[in-house]
């Protein structure tokens, strides 16, 4: 009942946003009374830290995949991929809206424990984001330059910055802001 009760508190707070989400149409959805859940949780900030923790892993794991995935490809293509690969992801994956919600639009007075939470996704992100252009630069010799961290971090502006036009202005937005930036970004980081 515990994974019944986190996955639809995930996707209230996913479409609803902390404020909209509510105890009783969590336990509604998954057909118990409101009461039931807490046996489960201590209250609603514990339900949405539970999801919130639970969105980030499953994340975590999936972000990985795709690099997995993509790892025989070349660079570019791999980088260049991942923009496609995250639009149409989206399209079906709460725990990345509810990720991203929450981010963009947090509830404020749980925004510091938020922003702990989140933090590490991006410094697991650039760490792992590090290797991977370490890892090309040696097959491919291709980057300009060899401080494979600062091109991690830009890559990952980039990408913060196409997804807050995604968040805020939607697809379309999204994809006229990473068609502007790619061809300036690819050919600052390559010889």
């Amino acid at each position: 009942m515990k994974k019944e009760i986190l996955q639809a508190a995930l996707s209230h707070f996913a479409n609803e946003g902390y404020e909209g989400a509510s105890l009783g149409k969590i336990a509604e959805s998954v057909g118990i009374k409101k009461p039931s859940i807490y046996a489960h949780y201590s209250g609603k900030d514990d339900l949405f830290f539970s999801a919130m923790e639970y969105a980030l892993k499953s994340e975590r794991r999936h972000l990985a995949t795709y690099f997995t995935d993509m790892k025989n490809e070349p660079l570019e293509v791999l980088l260049l991929g991942y923009f496609e690969w995250f639009i149409k992801d989206l399209e079906g994956n709460e725990h990345m809206k509810f990720i991203l919600r929450t981010m963009y639009f947090p509830p404020a007075r749980l925004e510091k424990e938020i922003a702990e939470m989140i933090n590490p996704l991006f410094d697991q992100m650039h760490r792992h984001l590090t290797r991977v252009f370490r890892e090309r630069e040696r097959r491919e010799k291709i980057l300009y330059s060899d401080d494979f961290s600062s091109c991690a971090l830009a890559f990952i502006t980039v990408i913060e910055g196409t997804i807050t036009e995604l968040v805020y202005s939607g697809t379309a937005a999204y994809r006229k802001r990473f068609e502007a930036v790619w061809p300036i970004f690819w050919r600052g980081l390559v010889r």
